[in-house]
């Protein structure tokens, strides 16, 4: 999901991406944008969800198995509109590209997702060093789930859709997701932020 007013969408954008105004969805009505009604869009501000029609499954897969590609997700929800990787990347690779096409391991999956990420960013962001693993001292960031049954069930229609096979979920140590039920309360998340240099240092 984007913003709609950032220089992303200066005159050019189309041949820069190789899209069309069509492969632009609105995100709080799910209609796709004519040159009209982008400029109308874009001069009150809001989100889109961008369709890229030369992004294929066969490049998108050849890209997650690349050793140095992590997994992450951008994704959000607005009023429970928005892109479906909000609710639904990780379970994703893990369902599809781990268990149904075994493009990659399950090991290799969840380093992508947790401990390759923490690793990349922990020198700019020591937090970062409690993230990603399991040890002594480390944030009790945890998730149990159902290897056999894990998949994404968000949609375009339907992006806010809660996967299928995640048992437990604790961010902190405090649970989210308690026997596959997501708590509609919990919110025990925190930014993590680099240290910001003073004058002097």
């Amino acid at each position: 999901m984007r913003a709609l007013r950032p220089r992303l969408f200066d005159p050019g954008w189309r041949d820069l991406f190789e899209m069309d105004y069509s492969d632009v969805e609105w995100v709080l009505t799910g209609e796709r944008l004519t040159a009209a009604t982008f400029d109308r869009h874009r001069k009150e501000g809001g989100f889109v969800v961008l369709h890229y029609p030369v992004l294929t499954d066969e490049m998108l897969e050849r890209t997650l198995v690349a050793p140095f590609v992590f997994v992450s997700s951008d994704g959000r929800l607005e009023k429970g509109r928005g892109h479906p990787r909000g609710a639904g990347s990780f379970a994703r690779l893990l369902g599809r590209y781990v268990r149904e096409r075994r493009a990659l391991s399950l090991a290799d999956a969840i380093a992508k997702i947790t401990l390759l990420p923490a690793r990349r960013l922990e020198d700019r962001v020591p937090d970062m060093k409690r993230k990603g693993r399991i040890a002594v001292g480390a944030d009790a960031d945890l998730v149990v789930f159902d290897a056999d049954r894990i998949i994404d069930r968000a949609t375009f229609r339907e992006p806010a859709t809660f996967s299928e096979g995640v048992r437990f979920l604790l961010v902190g140590g405090t649970p989210v997701v308690r026997n596959g039920q997501l708590s509609e309360v919990a919110r025990p998340g925190r930014a993590l932020r680099a240290p910001v240099a003073t004058a002097g240092q």
